[in-house]
């Protein structure tokens, strides 16, 4: 797999939070084509940073942030992205879903990125039994080999996007129906066993 910019895996990664997928594409072709490095992004105002991100979940809060993330990258890490997890979760924006997506994707080192599609299907799957992506990820370190880490956001993000969606899984077309339990689906109503 040829390797991705860091840069661009980073800004992706945070733009895709608490935003949906199509969004997220829309608005970080418009940023990075004003902005393909942490030089550029900074010097960018913030209003025109809103501008190019709209309609992306907190468009407004993420242009500042945007602009201390570059900042930050410039002063701190001479303007290139970070390839441990401890130094990317001190960038402003970057939590553990994003981190893990930058190493993984951009650096190739085994993380596995826990996003609302691998949440949804690890516990479908009854790979996991989990309440948040961080309990998730914990037991999905535990139970998937190292080697498969780099993979399992990407394929689990496309079957979230394509079969197993959010309301109406179309358990018919799903590559893994023989296996999934159908963990969380047509869960029992009030007074039903």
């Amino acid at each position: 797999m040829p390797d991705l910019d860091p840069w661009s895996v980073l800004l992706g990664a945070v733009l895709s939070t608490r935003t949906k997928d199509e969004m997220t594409v829309r608005a970080f072709r418009k940023l990075i084509a004003h902005a393909p490095d942490p030089i550029a992004l900074a010097k960018l105002p913030p209003f025109r940073i809103r501008q190019l991100i709209y309609p992306v979940g907190f468009y407004r809060v993420k242009a500042k942030m945007l602009k201390k993330l570059a900042s930050q990258l410039l002063t701190q890490y001479n303007g290139v992205v970070p390839r441990t997890r401890t130094e990317l979760l001190r960038l402003p924006g970057v939590g553990p879903k994003v981190a893990n997506i930058v190493l993984a994707r951009a650096y190739h080192i085994p993380a596995i990125a826990v996003d609302t599609h691998v949440h949804r299907i690890s516990n479908r799957l009854g790979l996991v039994q989990t309440i948040t992506p961080k309990q998730t990820e914990h037991q999905l370190r535990q139970i998937v080999p190292q080697k498969f880490w780099t993979e399992l956001n990407p394929l689990l993000v496309a079957l979230g996007q394509t079969v197993c969606l959010p309301r109406q899984p179309r358990c018919p077309r799903c590559p893994l129906k023989k296996l999934c339990p159908k963990s969380g689906l047509n869960p029992p109503r009030v007074g039903q066993k």
